[in-house]
């Protein structure tokens, strides 16, 4: 594990519940349409695991191999997108539905009736200080949907990406393959969402501490597998 070196400014342990968790980041080569999820784990994360290890998973590549990321040249926003998107609130940590590009996948996977519902009672409930509405009435992991950034490796940085397609399921299957829990997550610089989970007893709330302090990175690290392990 000594060639397993936390990303810069990131620390190796955590403190969560309790207990202590080491956090391993994986470097692997840029992940592709073309990769097999499974197969990617395999070869990187498989031969530093131990039984009791955790593999956290980020979502991106996940999305990526299931041929769920655009590039952008190649969507066309609707004028639908073009208006919504101007009532999204632009966070300096991701463009989530902040582009007319990802919002317009927002629409093609969730469907106009149902954004527009939720966009209706967002405007309503907003200024009694209710926010996350949105995303919980749209549903589909539409909060995974992300867009091009400065900070994503190439070609990526010019891409706009839905969520993982069946994240739970996909993450028993990576199990099955290497025998250790997997998580399936999201985390940015400014929150942890689980998307989907090998073992529905290990609580988002364990997941979402572990991660709070994002150790797979939000640059150029190349990061996309993690180890957590407990340790003494």
């Amino acid at each position: 594990m000594e060639n397993l070196m936390p990303n810069a400014g990131k620390q190796l342990a955590i403190g969560v519940e309790g207990g202590k968790y080491a956090r391993y980041p994986i470097k692997t080569h840029i992940i592709s349409k073309d990769d097999d999820i499974v197969d990617v784990c395999v070869k990187y994360a498989s031969p530093f695991l131990r039984p009791i290890d955790i593999l956290f998973i980020s979502e991106k590549i996940v999305a990526i191999s299931q041929n769920r990321a655009f590039p952008i040249k190649d969507i066309k926003p609707s004028l639908l997108a073009r208006i919504l998107v101007k009532f999204v609130h632009k966070s300096p940590y991701g463009i989530g539905l902040g582009s007319p590009w990802t919002m317009e996948l927002a629409i093609r996977e969730a469907g106009a009736p149902r954004i527009l519902f939720a966009s209706f009672v967002a405007l309503l409930t907003k200024p009694f200080g209710i926010k996350g509405l949105f995303y919980k009435m749209v549903g589909n992991n539409i909060n995974a949907i992300d867009g091009p950034c400065d900070y994503t490796l190439p070609p990526y940085n010019q891409y706009a990406k839905l969520g993982p397609k069946n994240p739970d399921k996909t993450a028993l299957k990576i199990k099955e393959k290497i025998g250790n829990e997997v998580i399936i997550i999201d985390a940015n610089d400014l929150g942890v969402n689980v998307l989907g989970k090998s073992d529905k007893n290990i609580l988002d709330d364990f997941c979402e501490k572990a991660f709070k302090d994002n150790p797979l990175g939000q640059a150029s690290e190349q990061t996309p597998l993690c180890i957590v392990r407990k340790i003494e």
